[in-house]
């Protein structure tokens, strides 16, 4: 019988590696013995057997770069890093980074990737509404590289708003429809929705969003998510000895918000009794 989330020796790309997400999932890919290469814009700590790699992932040239210095075999990539609404990045920021860095970063890997190797990426339960902006979806996907794609960034300001949902949505769209193209490649492409977590641009998202959105959300679950509780999902959703069926799959980890908007419950009073 396979070993279950059993990463040694395995060649694992993490992007945001940093802070928040990404540096949990760093942390757990480290204790199941992976061999870890960390990307951030940012300067990162030193874990022992990670490697460190600066990549912006608002420039394509920055990719490219670190591509180059990345081995020849990947057997995973983790896609953590994104930037919050709220004023501090522009909206076009959001949109590169969020969207067209990881998908410039994901086909440059993509032939790296073996069968049975598998891409991961942290969306967003704010992206939930992908299906009421389909269309624009399809155009995105149909733009053949960072350069078309920031064209078409360029061109539509009015449509993404202020970037943050926008970019996640595409994240959910992009994992739905690569997944398929891949399949006859044997790598599998799935995303994580988390619920609202307490990482260091929660602030952000409260200027983003207002309390009042960030405050329900957590009440109707009780608390935040902590970083910690999505990195397990996410070596799950990787390994293929424990998910080799999962493809195409945007994995909400909420503790239930989603559920309870689903079914007319999102009063946290009736949930908690408070």
């Amino acid at each position: 019988m396979s070993t279950l989330l059993d990463f040694t020796g395995k060649h694992v790309v993490v992007t945001g590696a940093a802070s928040g997400i990404g540096s949990a999932v760093v942390s757990e890919l480290a204790a199941h013995n992976a061999v870890v290469h960390a990307l951030d814009v940012a300067s990162l700590r030193h874990v022992e057997g990670v490697g460190r790699f600066q990549c912006d992932l608002a420039d394509a040239s920055s990719i490219d770069a670190t591509v180059e210095q990345l081995p020849d075999s990947i057997d995973v990539v983790m896609n953590c890093a994104g930037v919050p609404n709220g004023g501090r990045f522009s909206p076009e920021t959001v949109m590169r980074i969020n969207w067209l860095g990881l998908r410039h970063l994901t086909e440059q890997l993509l032939p790296r990737i073996p069968s049975d190797g598998a891409v991961v990426h942290v969306a967003s339960t704010a992206g939930r509404n992908w299906e009421a902006n389909v269309e624009h979806h399809h155009q995105l996907m149909a733009a053949a590289d960072f350069d078309e794609g920031q064209s078409w960034i360029k061109a539509n300001p009015d449509v993404y708003g202020d970037g943050y949902a926008f970019s996640k949505e595409a994240v959910q769209y992009y994992t739905l429809w690569r997944s398929v193209q891949l399949l006859p490649t044997g790598v599998r492409m799935n995303s994580v929705n988390p619920g609202v977590t307490d990482t260091t641009i929660v602030n952000d998202f409260r200027q983003g969003l207002g309390d009042d959105i960030i405050d329900h959300a957590a009440a109707v679950a009780g608390r935040m998510a902590r970083p910690e509780e999505m990195a397990p999902a996410m070596l799950f959703l990787a390994d293929h000895a424990s998910s080799s069926y999962l493809n195409g799959i945007n994995l909400n980890i909420d503790r239930g918000t989603g559920a309870a908007r689903a079914t007319d419950q999102s009063d946290p009073t009736l949930i908690w009794g408070r």
